[in-house]
């Protein structure tokens, strides 16, 4: 993160040593450094045949080491006019694409979100099934995998009864993720013992043990 322009020079040439030390190009590119930034996502469901809705957006701001720990559906406090113009965006990023299936498109979001000029930026799309999209079909009653399958053979948002006028939230849907510590993901490690949360308003998606050691190869 550079500063001031009297950095510039030497973290350029920092970043693109390590560049051609790592990759063989010196070649990088500069983006803006967001500050105290929101984490918002905006899931999609297109059908790649001119159809495309959003299902409202996840606040993923709660995060270690950069892996997202609590994710809440709604955005908590957001102003509506903002909630418009980051889904709006992401369903014409889609269209503009010709994007087909499910996938979120994620931003970066500068300030209150109680702010309905708040500056947002682009950050990424996930072109596939996230971890956190359990909570989105809590508060939206839309079965997003059965979905994704029924696109993905021909099926159009129209067949699945998917306008986006009949697509409301309903309540508030929170997701806590259990993750390993940070260096266990790198040794060897046992689940010794696993009691599932239950009751009303409660959903696990699991598919952990008692006795079952989680492979390393995977994000912790």
């Amino acid at each position: 993160v550079v500063d001031n322009i009297d950095g510039v020079a030497s973290a350029f040439d920092a970043c693109s040593s390590e560049a051609q030390a790592a990759f063989g190009s010196g070649s990088i590119f500069v983006e803006e450094f967001v500050a105290k930034a929101r984490h918002i996502e905006v899931q999609i469901l297109c059908d790649g045949k001119g159809g495309a809705v959003h299902l409202f957006e996840r606040d993923c701001s709660v995060q270690q080491r950069n892996q997202k720990l609590v994710e809440v559906s709604p955005a908590q406090g957001i102003h509506p006019d903002l909630r418009l113009k980051l889904t709006n965006d992401a369903v014409r990023l889609a269209k503009a694409c010709a994007y087909l299936n499910a996938g979120t498109v994620e931003f970066l979001v500068s300030g209150d979100l109680s702010d309905p000029q708040a500056v947002y930026t682009f950050l990424e799309v996930n072109p596939r099934i996230q971890v956190e999209h359990t909570i989105t079909e809590e508060v939206t009653g839309v079965d997003v995998v059965q979905s994704q399958l029924q696109i993905a053979a021909g099926s159009t948002l129209d067949e699945l009864g998917l306008a986006q006028d009949s697509i409301r939230l309903r309540g508030c849907s929170m997701q806590l993720r259990v993750s390993l510590a940070p260096g266990i993901a790198h040794g060897n490690g046992m689940v010794t013992a696993y009691s599932e949360p239950a009751g009303v308003g409660i959903r696990v998606d699991s598919s952990c043990y008692s006795g079952f050691c989680p492979p390393t190869i995977f994000d912790p």
